[in-house]
C-alpha cells in the first residue's frame, strides 16, 4: 500500500505567526494561523484537515460494505465535525461527529443502520481516531 503524505511550513511565534498546509501532490494547499485554528479566522487548520479525512473514509467505507450487501449506493455525502476543546492539560481533539446520508434502493432502515454502524467502526480514520468518542448519525435518503 502506498505511504500518503502532506506538509507544512509555519513561520514565525504561535500568536502572530501563520504557516501552509499541502497534500494531494499539490492537490490542496491552504493557510493556516493561530486565527484559523483558535477563533474563527481565514484558512485551515488541522483539525479540518481531519474531519475532511473522516468524512471521506467514512463515505468510500459506507459505499463499499452497502455494494457487499448487494445495495450499491447511488451517493454518500458525510460531514464531520471534530471537537478541539481545552482542558487543564492544554487541547485535545475530543469527538467526532458524523453526519451522512445516503441515497440507495431497496434497502430498510435497520439494515442501513447496520450497515453504517459497522463502516464507522472499521473505516481507517475512524481507527486511528480511536482514543475520541465518534458518534454517527445516519440517513436514507428520501
Amino acid at each position: 500500500m502506498p505511504t500518503r503524505t502532506a506538509d507544512a511550513q509555519w513561520n514565525g511565534d504561535l500568536p502572530s505567526g501563520n504557516g501552509t498546509m499541502e497534500f494531494g501532490g499539490g492537490a490542496f494547499s491552504g493557510q493556516y494561523s493561530f486565527g484559523s485554528r483558535f477563533e474563527e479566522g481565514a484558512g485551515t487548520n488541522p483539525e479540518e484537515l481531519i474531519a475532511a479525512a473522516h468524512a471521506g473514509c467514512f463515505s468510500m467505507q459506507l459505499a463499499g460494505l452497502l455494494g457487499q450487501a448487494g445495495h450499491a449506493p447511488d451517493s454518500v455525502r458525510t460531514t464531520a465535525k471534530i471537537h478541539l476543546d481545552k482542558d487543564d492539560g492544554g487541547f485535545s481533539i475530543t469527538r467526532s461527529v458524523l453526519e451522512s446520508e445516503a441515497s440507495v434502493s431497496g434497502l430498510d432502515d435497520d439494515e442501513f443502520q447496520r450497515i453504517a454502524s459497522e463502516a464507522k467502526e472499521i473505516c481507517p480514520v475512524s481507527r486511528a481516531l480511536g482514543a475520541i468518542e465518534i458518534s454517527l448519525d445516519a440517513r436514507l435518503a428520501g
